[in-house]
């Protein structure tokens, strides 16, 4: 794997462990809905998808 896709994943990462930090989590933590959803919710599972599809984008680009 090349350095630069090395240090895309790292920076990914990064920033999931800051996006899933308890601080940022008690900020969506609230009575408020998103489409009947609770918004805590929408957030978690809202990154989870986009770092999936980041973390395919970069390794995708890595067998091409």
């Amino acid at each position: 794997m090349k350095k630069r896709h090395q240090q895309k994943l790292v920076v990914l990462s990064v920033f999931l462990l800051l996006a899933f930090n308890l601080p940022i989590l008690l900020l969506f933590d609230n009575q408020s809905s998103l489409f009947g959803l609770p918004i805590i919710y929408v957030y978690l599972f809202g990154i989870w998808a986009i770092s999936i599809i980041l973390s395919f984008i970069i390794v995708k680009r890595y067998y091409e």
